[in-house]
């Protein structure tokens, strides 16, 4: 891949829609396709950044001062708050407990939808990776508006769940009214997670998808599986924990439809 870095953001107003696995999981496979990706923990929960380090590490990021957090509060250049990890071109700006407060934080500056855009401007330019992956929270205020106005598409997560499509309206009339403001973001697609094929509200999940006009739903769903669960006891990605669990080959076909999206885009 050559050119533009693409910025994904993976938001969903729905908690437990298995956005920080997916996040995480999509960023590792990419670099098993020889891409440079940064991921950005932008949730307070921290489920990213623990997906990749284990839990005192990660507190440390969070009660230091080099975290997301820290970096739009002062408004700086985001590249002084990358921290490497252990996988080779896989890089992240961990988050901080902190980022319960961001809203206020952002309410007292000075057009305030586009700090994160500006934070990011220096490492986009550079040309030092090809994706940069946001993991956004759970809720549709001021701070996921800074999210998507920093990001070039959002991929959203929906859990295979009687609950799972509750809200997603509201996510629609959400992402509509943030195109005001930033008319190039694209949606880039539905990706159904926490699936089980026995259940009939999968194929419900599924059929209600499909039917929504110009809404690309991936061909690959990621499946119930204890890897995925295991992995997370172990800070890791699936795919770089238990690489032949059946959860680790669908985030990898995952990976490689949304790579050739962007082939293509």
């Amino acid at each position: 891949m050559t050119g533009k870095t693409r910025v994904i953001c993976f938001a969903n107003n729905k908690g437990g829609s298995g956005k920080s696995t997916t996040c995480s999981n999509v960023g590792y496979g990419l670099t098993q396709l020889g891409r440079k990706v940064l991921l950005i923990d932008g949730d307070m929960q921290l489920n990213l950044s623990l997906s990749l380090f284990d839990e005192d590490t990660v507190l440390g990021f969070a009660q230091g001062e080099k975290n997301l957090y820290e970096g739009i509060r002062r408004q700086d250049d985001l590249k002084d708050y990358i921290v490497h990890t252990g996988y080779e071109n896989l890089d992240l700006i961990p988050s901080s407990t902190l980022m319960s407060s961001i809203e206020y934080e952002l309410f007292t500056k000075w057009q305030r939808e586009y700090i994160l855009k500006k934070g990011l401007k220096s490492i986009l330019e550079s040309g030092a990776y090809d994706y940069v992956l946001i993991d956004a929270p759970p809720t549709l205020g001021g701070w996921v508006v800074n999210i998507l106005c920093a990001s070039d598409e959002i991929i959203i997560p929906v859990e295979a769940s009687p609950w799972g499509l509750f809200g997603l309206g509201n996510m629609f009339e959400f992402l509509e009214q943030v195109k005001e403001i930033a008319p190039d973001l694209k949606l880039g697609g539905i990706v159904i997670t926490k699936v089980d094929t026995r259940k009939n509200y999968f194929k419900q999940t599924l059929e209600t998808l499909r039917e929504l006009d110009d809404v690309r739903v991936f061909d690959t769903y990621i499946r119930v599986d204890s890897g995925v669960e295991w992995s997370q006891d172990n800070n890791a990605p699936v795919m770089a924990y238990r690489k032949s669990s059946r959860s680790a080959k669908e985030y990898m076909e995952l990976t490689k439809e949304i790579d050739a999206a962007g082939a293509v885009s």
